[in-house]
């Protein structure tokens, strides 16, 4: 695969953002959610679709059941960066990358040293108490197999992550989109583009280097300058 023409492109600017799904974890071993052998497409242990098990609705009124989802299917503690989370991380640090924006909630950019970090769809590594607001990190969590009582008021402690039924946080977005306004260089990698509203994040970005990068085509191949089809931990190794 012939990466020069991304290389260049990269080379000759500072003002590139990134915008990223659950592609760039597979290759630390994270499961994605729509593919073949996605989340989705994995049996439970209840009649209810995983779908309906990561709602709001279904986390106020099944609450117990959701953690116990929650913790056996969302949350990787051995995952590590891998060479895409890297790479982006080596070009924030060269002054060239303004900004990552997420949909993934595993917090391996921040891991891989990324600071400017947009997480759509928030951190397993937030949490807090719905009753007061106080703060709980993962191992918080973890440290339970009930449901993770707040040890100040005895509330429930909730995962800062975006359920469906929720809206997306409104800063977080609007960020984004000044971020993607403003880019010279757009890279988007590792999602299908397929999920909304994160998916129309594309629409504001009116340069003329919007470069995708995904295992399979996506709606919006129409309006790339430069496509990849590929590992994105496997062609970011290559430009790192």
């Amino acid at each position: 695969m012939d990466i020069q023409k991304l290389r260049e492109i990269i080379d000759s600017s500072d003002n590139i953002v990134f915008f990223g799904g659950a592609g760039v974890s597979t290759a630390s071993n994270i499961p994605d959610f729509r593919s073949a052998d996605g989340l989705y497409s994995e049996k439970t242990n209840t009649h209810y679709s995983p779908e309906e098990m990561l709602s709001h609705d279904f986390f106020i009124s099944h609450t117990k059941e959701f953690f116990n989802f929650y913790r056996s299917k969302m949350i990787y503690r051995d995952a590590k960066p891998n060479d895409a989370h890297i790479t982006l991380a080596k070009l924030e640090k060269a002054g060239k990358l303004k900004a990552v924006i997420t949909q993934n909630i595993d917090g391996l950019h921040q891991m891989a040293g990324s600071q400017n970090v947009l997480e759509l769809h928030g951190s397993v590594h937030r949490n807090y108490c719905m009753k007061c607001g106080k703060f709980f990190d993962l191992d918080y969590i973890l440290s339970t197999d009930d449901i993770p009582k707040c040890d100040n008021c005895g509330g429930t402690v909730k995962p800062d992550v975006v359920l469906y039924q929720e809206s997306l946080d409104y800063d977080v977005l609007e960020s984004s989109i000044n971020y993607i306004s403003k880019a010279d260089v757009f890279i988007v990698g590792g999602t299908s583009l397929s999920v909304y509203p994160a998916a129309g994040l594309v629409n504001y970005y009116s340069g003329n280097k919007m470069i995708l990068v995904n295992k399979t085509p996506t709606a919006y191949d129409n309006r790339a300058d430069l496509i990849y089809y590929g590992n994105i931990a496997e062609i970011f190794k290559d430009i790192g």
